[in-house]
């Protein structure tokens, strides 16, 4: 008898602590922060055979693992000369995507030699689909959805960036 009033007395207890450790607390409002753009660099867009300049755009630079991996991702907006420009260590294929990534962009792919090589033109925010360069590429611009086709840009047009 003795034991089943200790075990009866222990499950007591035992709700008794679950349910206030339960308890509705009051939660903290937490408000996100918007991250906003930090100028980098800057980067020259050059018309294919005229060395004519296209644009000149404030960059930031993604030259890292972390940075590539999250580029854009959580930004709400993006002025129309801003842009980030992923630079990697090697030409390939790449392949890019849009997740967590709210803004529409145009992903203009380039060279080793700085020349445009291909352009995925108004990838929709939040889209997981692979963009593919379909040539090798170092550097991959990200802009505003709209502007290759405002700018006119096309395969072979250039760039050049300073840090």
């Amino acid at each position: 008898m003795k034991v089943s009033k200790l075990i009866g007395s222990i499950i007591l207890l035992g709700i008794a602590t679950l349910t206030l450790a339960c308890k509705n607390e009051e939660k903290e409002n937490i408000t996100p922060t918007e991250i906003s753009f930090k100028k980098e660099g800057e980067l020259t867009l050059y018309k294919a055979k005229t060395d004519t300049i296209i644009k000149a755009l404030d960059i930031e630079i993604a030259d890292n693992g972390y940075d590539r991996e999250t580029g854009l991702m959580y930004r709400t907006s993006m002025k129309n000369d801003n842009g980030m420009l992923f630079v990697f260590p090697n030409e390939e294929p790449r392949a890019f995507y849009m997740k967590n990534t709210q803004i529409a962009l145009d992903l203009i792919y380039i060279g080793k030699n700085k020349t445009i090589v291909s352009i995925s033109k108004n990838a929709k925010p939040m889209d997981e689909t692979s963009l593919l360069s379909y040539k090798p590429a170092m550097y991959v611009l990200e802009v505003n959805a709209g502007l290759a086709d405002i700018w006119q840009l096309k395969e072979g047009d250039s760039i050049a960036y300073t840090k």
